[in-house]
C-alpha cells in the first residue's frame, strides 16, 4: 500500500533518454525506493507475447496482468518465479509494451502496483506519465530527453551488449514511432508536467544529468 508521507522524485522521459540510468544512480545516492515504472509494463507485454494473448484484447490482458506475480531485485526482474531480465529487453517485447500501454484498462490495472513502490525514505520513479498521472504530488519532476539519433545510438550499444543486432536507421524510425505513440495516446500520454525540470540529455553524460538534478533538489 502506498505510505503517502513517503517523499517522491519522478523521472519522465522517451524510450532511451537515460532515465532509467539516472533513476537508478539518484536511488543509490539518495538510498531511497526505486520503481522501473517500464519494467512493470515490459513484463506483462512480454507475457502477452508468451502467451499468444492479442495485443488490443484489453479484456484478456488485463485477466493476465492480475494473474501476474512480479518482483524486483538486486537489478533483477521476476515474473511468477522465473527471470526475465533479458526477455523484457528485446525490441519486440518493448514495441509490443508500447501498444499495451495505450490501452485505458491496462494502464488503470497496473496503476496500484506502481503506487505500492512509494515506501519511506522516499522513491525515486522512472517512467511516462509518473509525475503527471501517477504521482503528481512528487516533491520533484524531472523530465528527460534527448535527440532520436542519440536515444537510438544508446539503444543500439544496449543490445549489442546483450548480443542482439539491430540496424541503427530502423532503431531511430522505432523511437520516432514509439514516441508519436506514445504522445498521442487517449490516456496519460507522454508529456512532462508543468512544474517539471526540464534536461536535455543528448551531450551529457550521466553524472553531468545527476547532478542538475541534485541541485534542483
Amino acid at each position: 500500500m502506498e505510505n503517502k508521507q513517503a517523499p517522491v522524485i519522478t523521472i519522465d522521459g522517451p524510450a532511451g533518454s537515460g532515465k532509467g540510468t539516472i533513476a537508478t544512480l539518484l536511488a543509490q545516492h539518495l538510498g531511497w525506493q526505486l520503481l522501473d515504472s517500464g519494467a512493470i509494463y515490459r513484463v506483462a507485454a512480454q507475457a502477452a507475447l508468451e502467451a499468444g494473448i492479442p495485443l488490443e484484447d484489453a479484456t484478456a490482458l488485463v485477466e493476465l496482468i492480475q494473474s501476474l506475480e512480479m518482483h524486483f531485485a538486486d537489478g533483477k526482474v521476476w515474473r511468477n518465479g522465473q527471470e526475465v531480465s533479458l526477455a523484457i529487453r528485446t525490441p519486440e517485447t518493448a514495441d509490443a509494451t508500447s501498444r499495451i500501454s495505450a490501452l485505458p484498462a491496462v494502464r488503470i490495472a497496473l496503476m496500484d502496483r506502481q503506487r505500492a513502490f512509494r515506501q519511506l525514505p522516499g522513491l525515486v520513479a522512472d517512467g511516462r506519465d509518473m509525475g503527471t498521472v501517477i504521482f503528481p504530488d512528487a516533491k520533484l519532476k524531472v523530465f528527460l530527453t534527448a535527440s532520436p539519433e542519440i536515444r537510438a545510438e544508446r539503444r543500439h550499444k544496449q543490445l549489442s551488449e546483450q548480443g542482439i543486432y539491430a540496424s541503427i536507421t530502423a532503431l531511430i524510425g522505432e523511437i520516432k514511432e514509439r514516441d508519436e505513440r506514445d504522445s498521442n495516446r487517449s490516456i496519460a500520454p507522454l508529456r512532462p508536467a508543468a512544474d517539471a525540470l526540464m534536461i536535455d540529455s543528448s551531450q551529457l553524460n550521466p553524472e553531468q544529468v545527476l547532478h542538475l538534478i541534485l541541485q534542483n533538489q
